[in-house]
């Protein structure tokens, strides 16, 4: 270990930062990579995989501690609380951490914590649970709500409408997917190199590289330190971006020369795509509502060498009469749920709510109508989010044709047609080629190999 530097100290910390809201998971675990960035790679690795797993087995490992505690998880203080989960994780998960090493350490760091008086407490609580968890029971499967819940640790309410909307087997492998390894996926700038000859470059350094699914363009790498210390990042080879995110680009047909729009831009990695696409002679117009966010933007489009990019701070709810009218090509990635990303930002399944989802919806439907004012007679607008659920999508797209004057295009022709495949006998809804003619497309995490997304094309009606 690093002299001087308690990783489970560390982890401590950036549980209980994002525990108390302060930061979002990825964000707060980022922070602390890059301000200590002298880690050896297996310390950065083990930080990396406590936190995210203490937070992904948050509703599994609370209910393994309240099966041994005198005191519910809810009524412990937090310091406490975060030691005995992310050592209930090490205990399940980690097995290359032995058991006696996991309860001391647990009571070093709540002594060194300030807590010498629950010493006895943590290790008694752990070591109980070290003996008798292989005999511990869950909730039975014949109560599939509370037993997928516990199973995956996801809120029940979050199971319930996948149960309702999908079928419990497709669900359950939506639950599943959040648990699977991911690869780092990225966007070739092919402005600048080859995807092949980023390959060959990444693999000479020892990363390892292959194909992403459905786009030439994708890669997905593994075996890196951090993105930072690739010159072929800094360089501005290419861009960190899931395919879903590209297929939304890929949904849009953008044509050189063309004026486009992105009005929820940032980190920017579809404004990158676009100015790609429409090249020298076209305009992308970048917005984003924070001078912070419109800072990412602008980093990386020069990270990248992307000139025809403009960048502004702009609250996409507010009427722009000096933008109606003049784009031929409208992104409108609105701010969501983000049901599809679970995988990669592990709490956001515990700051999210029914009401809060639908305070969205309520928010896209906002945008969207500032939005359409903005596409041309004949112009594309393409509504695409993070999520899985229906009130912000499929209603959304409702709701939209029902109050504006535009047509859906079909995703036919303009997307991969293995996203045409059908899904499971279980799923409860339409099959994507069905709602590819009418103009969207619903990806699930653990059915399509990516993230869970949502595209819907439409086109302005001419004259109106």
């Amino acid at each position: 270990m690093t002299k001087g530097t308690d990783i489970r100290e560390l982890a401590l910390g950036v549980l209980l930062e994002i525990e108390a809201g302060d930061e979002y998971s990825h964000i707060a675990l980022r922070n602390v990579l890059e301000k200590y960035q002298y880690l050896e790679k297996q310390e950065r690795s083990f930080l990396t995989r406590l936190v995210e797993g203490t937070l992904e087995r948050k509703i599994w490992i609370d209910y393994v501690i309240d099966q041994f505690s005198s005191v519910k998880v809810k009524k412990q203080k937090p310091v406490i609380r975060e030691i005995l989960r992310m050592s209930v994780y090490q205990l399940q998960f980690m097995d290359s951490v032995p058991d006696s090493a996991v309860c001391n350490e647990a009571v070093k760091l709540a002594q060194k914590k300030g807590f010498r008086q629950l010493k006895g407490f943590v290790n008694g609580v752990l070591r109980n649970i070290a003996r008798k968890l292989p005999e511990m029971t869950f909730p039975p499967e014949k109560e599939p709500l509370r037993y997928l819940s516990v199973r995956y640790s996801m809120p029940e309410w979050i199971v319930e409408d996948w149960m309702k909307a999908y079928g419990q087997e497709t669900a359950e492998k939506m639950l599943a997917s959040c648990y699977e390894e991911r690869s780092t996926v990225i966007r070739v700038n092919q402005n600048r190199i080859a995807p092949e000859e980023l390959k060959e470059q990444l693999e000479k350094r020892g990363v390892s590289v292959k194909r992403a699914p459905y786009l030439d363009c994708a890669l997905a790498i593994e075996n890196y330190d951090y993105l930072g210390g690739l010159p072929e990042f800094r360089e501005g080879l290419f861009q960190v971006q899931d395919v879903s995110s590209m297929l939304a680009v890929e949904a849009a047909g953008v044509r050189p020369g063309d004026y486009c729009m992105d009005i929820c831009a940032a980190p920017g990695g579809k404004s990158l795509f676009l100015a790609e696409k429409t090249g020298v002679e076209g305009i992308v117009d970048a917005r984003d509502l924070t001078e912070y966010k419109a800072a990412m933007i602008r980093e990386n489009a020069e990270r990248l060498g992307m000139g025809n990019i403009r960048i502004s701070v702009r609250d996409a709810s507010v009427p722009d009469p000096d933008s109606e009218g003049k784009a031929d090509v409208l992104i409108a990635d609105l701010p969501c749920s983000g049901l599809g990303v679970m995988g990669k930002k592990t709490d956001l399944k515990y700051r999210m709510s029914r009401e809060q989802q639908n305070e969205l919806a309520a928010l896209q439907k906002k945008i969207l109508s500032v939005a359409q004012a903005c596409v041309k007679p004949g112009g594309i607008l393409v509504y695409s989010t993070c999520t899985v659920s229906r009130a912000e999508n499929e209603e959304n797209v409702s709701w939209f044709l029902e109050n504006f004057p535009y047509e859906p295009v079909s995703l036919q022709g303009c997307l991969p047609g293995e996203l045409e495949e059908h899904f499971p006998e279980s799923f409860a809804g339409e099959q994507p080629e069905d709602t590819m003619k009418q103009g969207f497309l619903q990806l699930l995490p653990g059915i399509h190999a990516c993230d869970g997304f949502f595209i819907a094309k439409f086109r302005r009606k001419n004259g109106q």
